[in-house]
């Protein structure tokens, strides 16, 4: 062997695999999907912990989440319990990014600076929402902002 290979690894060392995009999913996206399993954020959320994508969550935005889901109960069939497992489910197979610089503020909105200081320090690719005119200026971060279904069309699952 040659200095600094290892045996079993040639052609892997150095090898660049390739990228998923890394995505933040909005509050209100999430709140979509439990209220209908029939749009584009429900598939989405179907689709979190596969291949075709990684979500990127902070602590204040899973708080955040939480919030915006506990009155679920109370207009929908949706239980505290179902509210607890698709969150630890989000959690356990997502990337967990700590935030050591906020760039607030840079939205109208302090909820949406979140999820853009959750966006660019995760190195995200995408933030995904229904309120794409809340994210003006996410394009200086090189972050697209895209709605659930468009989201989908980028990876192939919708026509």
């Amino acid at each position: 062997m040659g200095k600094g290979q290892t045996a079993g690894l040639d052609g892997i060392i150095g090898a660049t695999m390739p990228r998923v995009p890394r995505i933040v999913l909005d509050t209100n996206v999430l709140y979509a999907a439990m209220r209908s399993s029939k749009g584009a954020s429900y598939r989405l959320l179907q689709l979190v912990g596969g291949s075709k994508f990684q979500v990127v969550v902070s602590v204040p935005l899973v708080l955040e989440y939480e919030h915006a889901l506990a009155p679920l109960p109370a207009i929908t069939p949706i239980t505290v319990e179902d509210i607890a497992v698709v969150l630890d489910y989000l959690c356990a197979t997502s990337h967990r990014q700590e935030i050591f610089f906020l760039w607030r503020p840079t939205l109208r909105d302090p909820g949406d600076d979140m999820v853009l200081e959750v966006a660019v320090a995760g190195s995200c690719q995408f933030i995904v929402t229904f309120n794409i005119r809340d994210f003006v200026g996410a394009d200086r971060f090189g972050i697209e902002v895209l709605t659930p279904a468009d989201f989908l069309t980028v990876l192939g699952e919708l026509p």
